[in-house]
């Protein structure tokens, strides 16, 4: 064979799995329009600037002040293991609450990779539209919520069989 004719399929075959792989308009599905992607896309990329920032004054806050800073505390008495306690749980709470925040951002980058490939705004667990009420609600929502109730009680069973099967005593 032809080492230009090879190349020639070769495209070919790459061009069909690529339209393959496309998410596939379905008749009678709603298409967001680029007005409502524009939409949506300010509204997570505002979001994710809200978040940065809350994460910033987080750190600002809890991790990067020594107890003194922190309490206003500016005698120079030893530390009560009760004020250690209440620093630890607050600076354990603080990383908690980052460590969500930094989730969240996740979800929102993969909600901007869905608009930059197309399939924004389409269940990902059915393939069907998620209603812009959701959309608007959250906007890096990645199903429909008929599905995400199915998921969350899906985690729930297992969470559920999980504890059911660890012996007593732990846990």
């Amino acid at each position: 064979m032809d080492n230009g004719k090879v190349k020639v399929e070769v495209t070919q075959n790459r061009k069909k799995a690529a339209k393959d792989k496309a998410p596939a308009k379905q008749p009678g599905v709603r298409q967001l329009t680029a007005a409502e992607l524009d939409h949506y896309k300010a509204l997570l990329i505002e979001k994710r600037k809200e978040i940065l920032h809350n994460v910033v004054e987080i750190e600002d806050e809890t991790l990067r002040k020594s107890r003194l800073d922190a309490s206003g505390d500016l005698s120079s008495m030893p530390i009560h293991m009760a004020d250690l306690g209440t620093d630890n749980y607050q600076q354990e709470f603080s990383l908690g609450l980052m460590d969500s925040e930094r989730r969240l951002i996740t979800e929102i980058d993969d909600a901007l990779q869905r608009i930059e490939n197309g399939t924004y705004g389409m269940c990902e667990g059915t393939g069907q539209p998620i209603s812009k009420a959701r959309l608007e609600a959250q906007p890096w929502a990645r199903y429909s919520v008929e599905y995400a109730r199915i998921v969350e009680q899906q985690q729930q069973e297992q969470q559920q069989q999980q504890q059911q099967q660890q012996p007593p005593g732990e846990g």
